[in-house]
């Protein structure tokens, strides 16, 4: 049962990936108290759940704000996304049904107008193909590396999400035809292809693939 400290935790996390609170703003705890119709004790509890994530940080005498992005720590998580995303793919290949592939399919075809909609769109299609992996408990970790992931620095580069569109494709395409091994390639290039968007968002900080090393 959702309670109303999850439900501030839902939402704050969706404005933030979503780019509706930029990066560095104040989270003041009596407004969020204000905002959710909450008590300051879950309205605490949400923000040491968020920090725990990275997405906000607090300071001493500075208060509680949405967080910038440590290159190293988002690194970190490229990496790992990069192998268990293409793991999950490689073996959900041979485990998704015609009606699985129909649905990805309807997934990929639905107009999404905003990037919220995108957003939803492109969660929507992978877990679909990573919850048929046939590891219970590994899509559960792939959405807490999503979770730790600045998707809304990338939300306004329009060159990625017409290339991202084409990897969904390159992605769904090696799955109807059962190779397994091309379908993780072409999971671990979108994956790729999402950190060189964020890399090109942080100005080349710290540029390069560390796969490329």
């Amino acid at each position: 049962m959702s309670t109303k400290r999850d439900r501030i935790v839902d939402e704050l996390r969706r404005d933030i990936l979503g780019g509706g609170l930029a990066r560095g703003t104040p989270l003041r705890q009596d407004e969020l108290a204000r905002r959710f119709g909450a008590s300051i004790t879950p309205v605490r509890e949400a923000l040491s759940l968020l920090s725990a994530e990275g997405l906000v940080v607090a300071e001493h005498h500075r208060g509680v704000r949405v967080a910038g992005v440590d290159v190293d720590r988002v690194t970190a998580t490229y990496v790992v996304r990069r192998l268990t995303e293409a793991y999950a793919v490689r073996r959900a290949t041979p485990r998704v049904s015609r009606h699985d592939l129909a649905r990805a399919r309807a997934v990929l075809d639905r107009p999404a107008d905003d990037p919220a909609a995108a957003r939803e769109r492109n969660r929507e299609f992978h877990f679909l193909l990573y919850d048929r992996c046939g590891v219970p408990a590994l899509p559960e970790r792939i959405a807490a590396l999503w979770q730790a992931f600045p998707w809304d620095l990338t939300l306004h580069d329009d060159d990625r999400a017409a290339a991202s569109a084409a990897e969904h494709r390159a992605i769904l395409d090696a799955v109807t035809d059962g190779d397994a091994d091309r379908a993780a390639a072409a999971t671990e290039e979108h994956v790729a292809g999402g950190f060189a968007s964020l890399l090109r968002a942080l100005g080349g900080a710290r540029a390069g693939d560390p796969f490329d090393d």
